[in-house]
């Protein structure tokens, strides 16, 4: 197989960019794009790939997203970004070098989210620095292996991947496990607001 394309100098700020804002609900994080979603500009774009009818059916979106649409994800507490920005392929195209996890803890340092669902046990592998991740939540152990106060106040998912390719390892249990969390904190937030409208609605009386 050939090596993984890397973008040059003047076609870096092109690749895919990061869908991220302070506090989300969850932030999928991938390996890389695919040749089909560097050349749409857009996640998981490859026809083959089930990530976003599993967000739909599942219920972390609330309709069908095409892909070129991805940015919109974000009106709904959810982020999107990789391990690698600067190249796109297969995993096993990919060059070690550039699986930037230390560019990933910074952004989640940064900008704090709930919860980080890795799209494939090879991303969450990378990420952890092991390879000994069974899909679903990630316990204490794991998460504690980090050894950083802000990044072990995040819940972390491995999902089975979304990939064509990895159709004989599907499962869509992970993905449930993850909606369930993202479910759990949206109807806090809707029970909170209605909450404090009710409160507000006796302090006028």
């Amino acid at each position: 197989m050939p090596p993984a394309s890397r973008a040059n100098d003047t076609t870096v700020r092109a690749l895919v960019p990061d869908v991220l804002a302070p506090g989300l609900d969850l932030v999928f994080c991938g390996t890389a794009p695919s040749p089909i979603s560097y050349r749409e500009r857009a996640y998981y774009a490859n026809p083959g790939n089930g990530f976003w009818r599993t967000l739909h059916k599942v219920g972390v979106l609330p309709e069908l997203l095409e892909p070129k649409r991805y940015a919109e994800v974000l009106r709904h507490g959810i982020g999107l970004t990789d391990l690698n920005k600067t190249e796109y392929g297969s995993d096993h195209e990919l060059s070690p070098q550039a699986m930037d996890r230390d560019s990933v803890r910074a952004k989640l340092r940064r900008y704090k989210p709930a919860a980080v669902a890795f799209t494939s046990k090879n991303a969450g592998s990378l990420f952890f620095g092991t390879k000994k991740l069974p899909y679903g939540r990630q316990g204490e152990v794991v998460v504690d292996g980090l050894d950083d106060a802000v990044l072990s106040r995040i819940a972390y998912f491995v999902l089975s991947s979304p990939s064509g390719r990895a159709r004989s390892w599907w499962n869509i249990q992970p993905w449930e496990e993850v909606a369930a969390f993202v479910a759990a904190r949206r109807r806090a937030r809707t029970e909170l607001s209605g909450a404090m409208a009710r409160e507000a609605g006796h302090g006028q009386r």
